[in-house]
């Protein structure tokens, strides 16, 4: 009995301490919480009674958006129920009309992504995606030949899978292939690193890579009158796509292969069977002339959703693509769907109410006379910060929503134009290889059962990587996108115009 004692006694020490190391590990987040919710409520009280100059209508859309953005960053509440709460208040408080927020629902952004998603779902089930890789991939010899020719082929699904998280779950099966094909430890290390960068990076070649290009063409429509169709876009972003995931590419070989590892022949890549009775033939074929008639909707004059929608019907049907419509539509991301429709509302809120006016009109008046930076020095600002964000904000979607009307919009009121900020704004944001919760694509390459890479590996790539994306966005702002028609600086309007 004597010495059952220091037993329970130790016990009881053990759980005390083990209730001190939970207590003080949930202290930071009580914090967190506390902070959040001040810095919340004094946000709203300072914008509805200080801003006297903002019609009430405004400031319950600016007051909407901070509590968003904080709720967002500083609280760290899911993306999706803090936009839908936001759009419910502004319905409910009068600021926008019910109208409204169900027009943002039968979007024509929405009923697009509904129509892509269901083409994704076709190549997905039907394996079609993952054995044309495979058939493509096959004729590499060499490593390096591989790691180039994966680059080429990840950067053409952002023509067709409308979403970042999808393309990785697609081309998973190819990056396992390749790894049992290769069989070296620092390959597959760098094959784990080039396909989520890829994908990330290549996503700004299309309108329909990421939820956040539809966002910022919708606020490049209605605040800088660019019209930004697919094939606009494909021009603008396309080629910055392609040299931004081709230096990735080169650079992982660089720094985490040897010239031993580049020169490795590659064993047989096998290229797997049809997963279902489709004809893989005709859902390329309809794959195909979908995004051709994306191209050309400036000929043929057809709304893109319409042509996505025509195409998820034929896609849809079992003697094609194996699968049926209903299963299909399983394979659509609702959560972004309402995400967006939610941000849509909340941005042309800003908008209309006159608040994202107002915001510029302060800035500039804030700091008039103190600052008065050039133009190539607010876009090289824009491209920073967009470029950096993802350390703070997670969701490539939920970064575009905030750094739209919070920063691209005021410093336009620097002579800079406001579709060139947009534009830049939604191209950095792509970028967020440094942390492995950035971006869903790293987190599931990187969550394998033997982890291929590292959170220090991660950041080693970014540390070379991200300085070179940031000049190179900055130098395409200030010399290539201007002459395809978005120029970087503001054209004053001539005495006498109607401007």
């Amino acid at each position: 009995m004597l010495h059952s004692v220091p037993s329970t006694v130790g016990t009881v020490s053990e759980l005390q301490g083990a209730g001190a190391r939970r207590a003080w590990s949930l202290r930071p987040v009580a914090m967190r919480s506390v902070f959040g919710l001040l810095l919340l409520q004094a946000s709203v009280f300072v914008i509805l009674y200080g801003f006297d100059g903002l019609p009430i209508a405004g400031r319950l859309s600016l007051s909407v958006f901070v509590g968003a953005l904080i709720a967002w960053v500083v609280l760290g509440l899911p993306d999706t129920p803090v936009a839908l709460a936001g759009a419910l208040v502004l319905v409910v408080s009068g600021a926008v009309g019910e109208d409204a927020l169900f027009a943002t629902l039968g979007s024509e952004i929405v009923w697009l992504l509904i129509a892509a998603f269901v083409l994704a779902s076709a190549l997905r089930s039907s394996g079609t995606a993952e054995r044309a890789a495979a058939a493509v991939l096959r004729r590499c010899r060499t490593v390096a030949g591989v790691f180039w020719g994966a680059t080429l082929m990840i950067a053409l699904t952002a023509f067709v899978i409308p979403s970042t998280s999808a393309r990785a779950a697609i081309l998973m099966p190819v990056f396992f292939g390749l790894s049992a094909a290769i069989a070296r430890p620092t390959v597959i290390k760098g094959l784990a690193l080039l396909f989520p960068s890829v994908i990330l990076l290549s996503a700004c070649a299309s309108m329909t890579g990421a939820g956040a290009h539809l966002i910022a063409a919708d606020f490049m429509r209605h605040v800088g009158g660019a019209d930004v169709n697919f094939a606009r876009w494909v021009l603008l972003g396309a080629p910055f796509a392609l040299i931004t995931s081709l230096i990735a590419c080169g650079m992982i070989q660089l720094v985490f292969l040897s010239s031993e590892d580049r020169r490795a022949p590659v064993g047989t890549l096998p290229v797997g069977p049809r997963t279902n009775a489709g004809n893989e033939a005709a859902l390329l074929t309809i794959v195909g002339a979908t995004v051709l008639l994306w191209a050309t909707s400036a000929l043929h004059g057809q709304n893109i959703a319409i042509v996505a929608l025509a195409a998820a019907l034929l896609a849809g049907c079992k003697s094609v693509s194996g699968i049926s419509l209903k299963d299909a539509l399983k394979g659509v991301e609702w959560n972004l769907l309402l995400f967006l429709a939610a941000t849509l509302l909340i941005g042309e809120a800003l908008l209309t109410s006159g608040a994202a006016r107002y915001l510029i009109d302060q800035t500039l008046a804030g700091l008039q006379g103190r600052l008065a930076p050039d133009p190539w020095m607010v876009v090289t600002l824009a491209a920073l910060v967009s470029s950096l964000a993802h350390i703070l904000i997670t969701s490539r979607t939920v970064r575009a929503s905030v750094l739209i009307p919070a920063v691209a919009l005021p410093l336009s009121a620097f002579g800079a134009d406001p579709a060139a900020l947009i534009f830049v704004t939604a191209v950095g944001s792509g970028f967020c290889q440094t942390l492995m919760v950035s971006a869903k694509p790293v987190a599931l390459f990187g969550s394998a059962e033997t982890p291929p890479f590292t959170q220090g590996d991660l950041l080693r790539l970014a540390a070379f990587l991200l300085p070179l994306f940031i000049g190179l966005l900055v130098a395409f702002a200030l010399f290539i996108w201007p002459p395809l028609g978005l120029p970087f600086e503001t054209i004053p309007a001539t005495p006498g115009s109607s401007n």
